[in-house]
């Protein structure tokens, strides 16, 4: 079977319909989605996701939940490292 999309890749089943920059976004979006991420439990990139937040590791077969499109959103990045700096903090 030939390959039929060159530019549009995962979003060409929309076709000509919605616009060329929305479906760019769309195709960011998608792309994350469906990818495979590393799992924090046991090292492997096997990280899926289930359902909207809801991200499953499919070897250790562990639980988490996460962004609606990637697994880590940048809000969570920066509450723990905040919470990180605040329990360094109370240690000392």
């Amino acid at each position: 079977m030939s390959k039929r999309t060159k530019k549009v890749g995962i979003t060409g089943k929309y076709g000509t319909r919605y616009g060329a920059s929305l479906r760019k976004t769309v195709k960011k979006m998608e792309i994350s989605q469906h990818s495979k991420y590393t799992c924090g439990f046991c090292g492997k990139e096997s990280m899926r996701r289930t359902a909207v937040g809801i991200w499953g590791c499919t070897k250790c077969k562990k639980v988490v939940a996460g962004g609606a499109w990637v697994y880590s959103t940048t809000a969570a990045a920066q509450v723990r490292s905040q919470v990180r700096r605040l329990r360094e903090m109370k240690e000392q």
